[in-house]
């Protein structure tokens, strides 16, 4: 069924990195959840009222901030897909994500109210009417949102969007949520047992469970979060086919929403070069990315020393024992000076952002450890965090 509507109201659908085609992905997926939200409204009202079940009604009323979730989508990715202007040179790609925490919120007010509702039902408990139509709806329900979970999941990943993705989220937990209050019916149908109010109780912990999960998530993605390593690595390796380069450091990806990325980093090439041919071959490269991952890139050259033996031999010092005191530290930006009665050895110390180790404290014991190595040697370091 996925496909089909896919291969009917998306065209181009295989080319996910136009705008416009994300936008005809996220039409799709907003107007199919607005429908099939609605249709489920309109019945679960209606079956909840003549059963007189708060579990029943309060599912009704989930869907119908589905249905909003799915307008708000909508609109989401209309709005990101705005050209830039004088204001948001960069694009309005982050409305996406801002478009899915509004979700997220609205995800865990209707866990909040049901939650309200399941109390209320506790401490005034009552056997609710379940009919068969009532069953009947409720597993079509489970059906249908078990459904719109995969189908929102495809899409969400095809076009890589928080929006949908939280969407999927918010309908497995809709599952989940129906699932209760059928079991609820049943239990009350044929055992003549009211478990209405904490079939309620459980249904709403675990809508605001996934709520605050996917509300995370989309905060972190506003925030800004390391970018995928296997992107990373293709990176790196992309840069790699230029034999004038000999080295990457600095390497940093800025997220201004879906196919709005800024990438920048350092790229090392050999002092002696000409310079005039060392810029054309970083223009070539900055030109050859933006092609491959659609991307702005800015490329700051780096001259370095090579085929020196005694700079290579005190480079080597200088990463042997940045290893010793952690195996995660690197270096890079690595120069050689005389200092008269010393050498002196400067360079940047690349420590990730989880070492337990303070900045200060990781380039003094390296600065230390080399002096004892070899007492002619002074480092000078610069302690630094890498971006990726």
């Amino acid at each position: 069924m996925t496909k089909l509507l896919i291969k009917l109201f998306v065209k181009d659908s295989r080319n996910v990195s136009d705008p416009a085609v994300r936008q005809r992905y996220a039409m799709l997926a907003g107007v199919t959840g607005i429908v099939l939200n609605l249709l489920l409204f309109a019945g679960k009202l209606t079956t909840g009222i003549l059963a007189a079940s708060v579990a029943v009604i309060a599912d009704a009323f989930n869907n119908v901030s589905d249905a909003g979730s799915s307008v708000i989508t909508i609109i989401g990715f209309r709005l990101a897909g705005k050209h830039e202007d004088k204001e948001h040179p960069l694009g309005h790609g982050r409305l996406e994500y801002v478009s899915a925490f509004i979700v997220d919120m609205l995800i865990i007010l209707v866990g909040a109210e049901l939650l309200k509702s399941s109390v209320e039902k506790i401490i005034s408990p009552s056997l609710p009417a379940v009919s068969t139509a009532t069953i009947v709806l409720l597993v079509a329900a489970v059906l249908v949102k078990l459904w719109l979970f995969f189908f929102y999941r495809k899409i969400g990943n095809l076009i890589d969007s928080a929006a949908v993705k939280s969407t999927s989220i918010d309908s497995i937990s809709d599952t989940v949520a129906t699932s209760l209050v059928l079991i609820s019916t049943l239990v009350a149908r044929f055992a003549n047992v009211g478990i209405d109010g904490w079939a309620g109780i459980l249904v709403a912990g675990f809508i605001l469970f996934t709520g605050i999960k996917a509300a995370k998530e989309t905060i972190d993605l506003l925030l800004g979060t390391p970018p995928d390593p296997a992107f990373i690595e293709e990176l790196k390796d992309f840069v790699k086919n230029y034999p004038e380069v000999v080295g990457v450091h600095d390497l940093m990806v800025h997220d201004y929403g879906p196919g709005r990325k800024i990438i920048s980093f350092h790229a090392e090439v050999p002092s002696d070069s000409d310079i005039n041919y060392a810029h054309d071959v970083i223009d070539c490269i900055e030109r050859d990315m933006h092609e491959k991952f659609g991307c702005i890139v800015t490329i700051h050259l780096d001259p370095i020393v090579t085929g020196n033996k005694e700079v290579d031999e005190m480079r080597r010092l200088a990463e042997e024992t940045a290893k010793e005191v952690d195996s995660s530290f690197t270096i890079h930006d690595f120069r050689m000076t005389s200092g008269g009665k010393h050498i002196n050895l400067i360079f940047d110390l690349s420590i990730p952002t989880d070492c337990k180790i303070p900045d200060g404290e990781a380039a003094q014991k390296v600065a230390e450890k080399i002096s004892e190595k070899n007492p002619d040697c002074h480092a000078v370091i610069h302690p630094e965090h890498p971006f990726v």
